[in-house]
């Protein structure tokens, strides 16, 4: 067969030699680049989720960013709330050398006072210039918004975290469903006369702070072993009161605190015989609820097994739901960490202890830090944090016969300052103030310390390991292979080579037919 208009073997050879050319121009590109994927026609599918990886990428490395940061800023309120702590435990030991007055002149008490009073502002100082890149720390400026707070139903609440999922608020609803009680005995007084002991007694009083021990005479009266056992009560944790206003009704003997830790023990030492015993004291059976403003009714009560005899008897603490779910207090305190909402919240005494009454409720409005510790921007993967004041005049908070008692009530002048301390020969005033100070401050570090640990190192952790294993998945999907890029590149080489020779023979076929013209 010699034709010449049309050359087949030509047209096939410049056909595979096209292939081969785009071949060599693909491994070219892919060796010049490092990748596989360079435009969307190499791998749609590898494109479409590479891409999407990259994306997840850039959050997950983003969200290290912001843990880290966000590290930082509780390292250094740490910091600052460290020497916090030690201006604190300063201030505990100058209060207690004041408080030793047979060995501390006016003048040393009077240069503990400055001390304290330097401390104390130092606080101030250093709650209001805590910072980290502008931004206010310890000022509480980080703390939670509250309105609707009934103080007659909540005495203290501080949230520690909240979760606003979009909403401008966060409601709280409290429903008491279990009392708080303090430890009580109930003494019925007699009848032969009432109101009077009916024999000498030695009584031992026993409650959360220690025990005393009182001598009675026959025919003491009530209202007087009243008195007596209350001038001991910051000795005991026990305060006595009439049952319904009147000693001729009884005595109840009962802790100043309330809780499974608040007890209240009341017993005759060396009775004559436990049937001749005209001491006798009876507690609630089974914790039921202690009886409210209606007049105490001994029949009632006994008759039906209420009361039963008893020498002892604890505290129950409150339990309530927050929100639905059901919390166990400790005393008159509601601690929640339930994912919307991380708060500690203190009781009235009142509320606590009526069940019935109705639901209290309050709001958070704003505030908290939110730290955005995740690659999307989603309530699971953020984290709230309350940081409150810790000024002198918000630490502390004690509830005292002097009304609501702060740090700043420790300064030159005020109620629980060294010299008022002095003239009342009482300076449990003033320690109980510091301890609740102390106890806040090293709370709160305890509490950034277990976020910056447990929340954003192991998050840290996590999305590094993340990362890692996303930027495999993207290199395994776009990452180009040198070894066999290189390889296909040589047969890319050869076969453009060989096709050039074959190009060039299948021109030269075509001459062949001028040999048949005699040429």
């Amino acid at each position: 067969m010699a034709r010449i208009n049309t050359n087949v073997a030509s047209m096939i050879a410049q056909a595979n030699l096209g292939r081969t050319s785009n071949e060599m121009n693909l491994r070219l590109e892919r060796l010049s680049t490092g990748l596989k994927i360079n435009r969307g026609k190499d791998d749609p599918a590898g494109l479409i989720i590479s891409e999407r990886i990259r994306s997840d990428i850039q959050g997950v490395n983003q969200g290290i960013s912001n843990a880290q940061r966000a590290s930082s800023v509780i390292s250094t309120a740490e910091a600052s709330l460290t020497e916090i702590n030690d201006l604190l435990n300063s201030i505990r030991g100058l209060i207690v050398q004041s408080s030793n007055s047979g060995a501390t002149s006016d003048a040393e008490r009077d240069a503990n006072q400055l001390q304290i009073d330097s401390a104390i502002d130092s606080i101030t100082r250093i709650s209001n210039t805590a910072s980290f890149g502008g931004l206010k720390l310890l000022d509480g400026s980080l703390d939670y918004t509250l309105s609707g707070v009934r103080s007659s139903a909540i005495t203290n609440a501080r949230i520690n975290g909240a979760t606003f999922n979009g909403s401008s608020s966060v409601q709280v609803d409290i429903d008491v469903v279990a009392s708080a009680q303090t430890g009580a005995l109930y003494y019925s007084g007699g009848t032969t006369p009432p109101g009077v002991l009916l024999s000498a007694m030695t009584l031992e009083v026993k409650g959360p702070k220690g025990v005393q021990v009182f001598e009675f005479a026959s025919g003491q009266s009530l209202t007087q072993v009243m008195n007596a056992i209350n001038r001991s009560t910051a000795l005991t944790g026990v305060q006595v009161a009439a049952i319904n206003n009147d000693v001729n009704s009884g005595l109840v003997f009962q802790s100043t605190t309330f809780g499974s830790d608040s007890f209240v023990s009341v017993k005759r030492q060396n009775p004559p015989s436990e049937s001749a015993d005209s001491f006798v004291t009876y507690k609630f059976a089974n914790n039921a609820p202690v009886p409210g403003a209606a007049p105490f009714d001994w029949a009632t009560y006994v008759g039906a097994g209420t009361l039963t005899r008893s020498g002892d008897d604890n505290g129950q603490d409150v339990q309530a739901l927050v929100n639905g779910n059901l919390i166990r207090g400790r005393g008159l305190e509601l601690v929640t960490n339930i994912p919307s909402l991380a708060a500690s919240i203190t009781l009235g005494s009142d509320f606590a202890t009526r069940p019935a009454t109705a639901t209290s409720t309050f709001h958070i409005t704003g505030g908290g830090a939110l730290f955005q510790l995740g690659p999307n921007v989603t309530a699971l993967q953020q984290s709230n944090v309350g940081i409150p004041s810790v000024a002198a005049s918000r630490l502390g908070g004690v509830i005292t016969s002097n009304g609501v008692e702060f740090l700043n009530s420790l300064k030159e002048g005020q109620y629980n300052s060294v010299r008022q301390s002095f003239q009342r020969r009482d300076f449990s005033g003033a320690q109980e103030v510091l301890n609740a100070a102390i106890d806040q401050i090293t709370s709160l570090r305890g509490r950034l310390g277990a976020f910056e640990r447990n929340v954003l190192d192991t998050n840290v952790t996590s999305l590094q390991s993340q990362f890692e294993n996303l930027t495999a998945s993207v290199s395994q999907i776009r990452d180009a292979d040198f070894a066999m890029e290189t390889s296909q590149l040589t047969r890319a080489q050869i076969l453009s080579s060989a096709g050039t020779s074959t190009l060039q023979l299948a021109n030269q076929q075509s001459q062949s037919v001028l040999q048949l013209l005699g040429r």
